[in-house]
């Protein structure tokens, strides 16, 4: 390997309020590292590398560099592209590497979650079968909480943080409407995990505070149950507030949306969900007798930068800063973790775990995070999600008075190889 060789950093997967607080950690450990290079961005991830369209992040100016822990989303940009079995895409990945030899990079650090890491386990796995040096290193992001071997994964503590206060402040709306029955269903992401959805109930501090009700994958969903646990809530409160996560499932499993007709698929081969928050509202109109409302916030709850957690943005920018170090001290292969000190005081720090046992793995809510009656949280819950949301992010706000965003500049790398997408 050269000794001065260079490194890519791509990103992955849905965005997030802190992944480019991850690129930017990266990044500016890798450029003062003094063992690599040029770094370089691959638009919209591993998308960026099959084309070959790439571009010199460390050519850009060191403000902009610094504001990416500042702006929400990917900036180098993401992509939903499933690289399957090493047999199945040989083409693809024999390609990957061919554009890493053309520009001579020998560092691939990619932000993502459990298809992503498998897509590095497997360029990892495929250069070292043909003899080329190359180290992979995955640096964990997503909203859903869900990646195994770590503690929690950047950007979920900033989603935690906007739908439970998006889930207190409309609960407040609801509860100024009691002069008559009033219910309000609140929808957040998470396909097979509830984390999100639980993280709503920190805002219930208590009885009367929304959400009165929270439902998560983890727990059964019953129709017959829920109409139970509206009506007890109306009985004591004469108002409900609800929160469900977008991948209910019944007690057999199923998706409790499968019945609403063909759903779409995502390019990594995950059902589209969404939908609940409708199907909800028609059951309590049709069998409670009372008008219902849902929100659905959308891509809006991945990307809030505006009210992200700083220990979160500190935390995702300590996994970036941490796959260069470690990358630094030889490691290879790895995943960078999160592991929280055992005490009564907050401290987390980072380790490392396969990228093969994250891309099989998968976390899901623990069944002492949830309520007896599978409709609410449990302080353990609110003891693990608290110390997430701490601090607010700061961001830069313009003369409009609107959050100003940052924007590489994105000089292209010259194309060495022929047309490939």
């Amino acid at each position: 390997m050269n000794s001065k060789a260079n490194a890519i950093v791509a990103q992955s997967g849905g965005p997030t309020a802190v992944i480019n607080s991850s690129a930017c950690g990266a990044v500016q450990e890798a450029m003062k590292s003094g063992k690599i290079g040029r770094v370089i961005g691959a638009t919209n991830g591993i998308l960026g590398v099959l084309g070959e369209d790439l571009f010199d992040i460390s050519a850009e100016k060191p403000e902009t560099i610094e504001a990416l822990k500042q702006t929400p989303a990917a900036a180098v940009g993401s992509c939903r592209y499933k690289l399957k079995s090493l047999e199945e895409s040989r083409a693809d990945f024999e390609r990957i590497l061919d554009v890493f030899k053309a520009h001579d990079i020998h560092y691939f650090f990619y932000a993502g979650g459990n298809d992503s890491m498998d897509t590095a386990d497997k360029v990892n796995k495929l250069a070292a079968d043909a003899g080329y040096e190359l180290v992979c290193m995955g640096i964990p992001k997503t909203v859903d909480n869900d990646l195994a071997c770590t503690d929690h994964c950047p950007g979920y503590p900033s989603v935690a943080k906007y739908v439970a206060t998006c889930a207190a402040e409309a609960g407040r709306d609801t509860e100024a409407l009691y002069t008559h029955d009033t219910c309000t269903i609140l929808e957040v992401m998470g396909r097979n995990a509830g984390w999100i959805a639980a993280a709503t109930g920190l805002a219930a501090t208590s009885p009367e505070d929304a959400p009165h009700l929270v439902y998560l994958p983890e727990a059964g969903f019953s129709w017959d149950k829920f109409v139970s646990d509206v009506k007890q809530v109306l009985k004591e409160l004469r108002r409900v507030f609800i929160v469900a996560g977008e991948g209910l499932k019944d007690e057999k499993g199923k998706y409790i949306t499968a019945d609403s007709g063909a759903f779409a698929k995502d390019d990594f081969g995950h059902v589209q969900l969404g939908g609940v928050g409708d199907m909800l509202k028609a059951v309590i109109e049709k069998e409670v007798g009372i008008k219902a409302r849902f929100n659905k916030l959308g891509t809006n709850q991945r990307t809030a930068m505006h009210f992200a957690s700083l220990t979160d943005v500190n935390e995702a920018y300590m996994c970036g800063q941490m796959a260069v170090r470690y990358a630094m001290e030889g490691e290879n292969g790895k995943m960078v973790t999160l592991e929280r000190a055992d005490g009564p005081e907050y401290k987390c720090t980072t380790g490392l775990a396969e990228l093969r046992d994250v891309a099989n793995g998968e976390k899901k809510v623990p069944t002492e995070y949830i309520n007896d009656k599978g409709n609410h949280i449990t302080d353990a819950m609110r003891d693990y999600v608290r110390p997430l949301v701490q601090g607010e992010a700061p961001i830069k706000i313009g003369k409009d008075g609107l959050p100003v965003f940052m924007r590489f500049e994105r000089k292209p790398l010259e194309k060495k190889l022929p047309n490939y997408l």
